[in-house]
């Protein structure tokens, strides 16, 4: 079973849509998080550690946890989605994105 983990800015909107698609899949653990300090859940190292597979929904979310975290991503596969904040939680044409974006990963 695949640990993964989403990740973007407040955790409000694509992150948590992301987690929300795949919690419930028996062959992964799915958990999100934000970079920012405003984020619903702020990533941190146990959850860098934890993840097999981390999802950043754009390029300055991963020069983030490289910059912040070198040591828990080091090793980690950190895949840039390219997902723009421009979603609510749980859009229909968000959902979608992730499902193409994510497919070719799982």
């Amino acid at each position: 079973m695949k640990n993964l983990l989403f990740i973007c800015s407040r955790n409000k909107w694509r992150s948590l849509t992301a987690e929300k698609i795949y919690k419930n899949n028996r062959d992964f653990n799915v958990k999100s998080a934000g970079t920012e300090n405003s984020a619903r859940i702020k990533v941190n190292s146990q959850l860098l550690v934890w993840a097999d597979i981390i999802f950043v929904m754009e390029k300055h979310h991963k020069e983030k946890l490289v910059q912040n975290f070198p040591q828990e991503t080091g090793n980690k596969q950190i895949i840039i989605l390219e997902i723009h904040d421009i979603y609510k939680y749980m859009d229909k044409e968000l959902i979608e994105e992730i499902r193409d974006a994510v497919a070719g990963y799982l």
